[in-house]
């Protein structure tokens, strides 16, 4: 986590991804009651955290850009927001009590380490909080259907700096959060048809 290069967020506004993953990150978030924990780890800019205020959640957002902690703070001043990276001493420099709930969406495909972005969020949790990730989809039939098209330069551009420079299935998804320690998994693809999906939304708890 030593270089970060800036992602572009120009409004507080939602991604065009929000509208496919936010329906199954708040579904398996419930039950979401008053006062209930939440740290978004790479929250961008905060528009998810903007929800979670909605719902009555605590909401703490990290994330290593400049821009899109400053977009954050000035649309959600009900939550807080720190320039930090995911790494296992995340409690200590927010000098805050582990969280029930712990949100990370898009962000795994940009690391180079994922073991200690998983190692960070599951720190991150008390005994039997929940974990819930988001990343681009890729399984045979889309890798399949991007190959036979070609259109792997388009898809996984190397041009663009801070891009995507990892792609998960549900597979390797799976053997991240369990090797981390995560149990009771469950991961639902949406956006598209089944095969073809755009993202998956995985959810973890961390044993009580």
């Amino acid at each position: 986590m030593s270089e970060y290069s800036e992602y572009g967020f120009g409004t507080p506004d939602a991604s065009h991804m929000h509208r496919h993953f936010m329906p199954c990150v708040l579904e398996f978030a419930q039950p979401l009651r008053p006062g209930l924990r939440v740290l978004d780890v790479g929250c961008g800019n905060g528009y998810l955290c903007g929800k979670f205020l909605e719902l009555g959640a605590s909401v703490v957002g990290v994330d290593l850009s400049v821009e899109g902690i400053q977009l954050a703070r000035g649309k959600y001043p009900g939550a807080r927001f720190e320039l930090i990276g995911a790494d296992e001493d995340i409690l200590g420099k927010l000098n805050e009590d582990p969280f029930d709930l712990v949100v990370s969406t898009e962000v795994v495909e940009h690391l180079y380490r994922p073991r200690l972005w998983a190692n960070a969020c599951f720190a991150a949790l008390k005994p039997g909080g929940r974990f819930i990730c988001t990343t681009p989809y890729h399984g045979y039939w889309k890798n399949l259907v991007i190959s036979l098209l070609g259109r792997w330069d388009a898809h996984a551009n190397p041009l663009w700096d801070g891009g995507h420079i990892k792609l998960w299935s549900k597979r390797t998804l799976s053997e991240l959060l369990v090797e981390t320690g995560f149990r009771d998994l469950k991961i639902k693809g949406v956006g598209r048809m089944p095969g073809l999906r755009m993202t998956m939304v995985a959810s973890g708890e961390k044993p009580a």
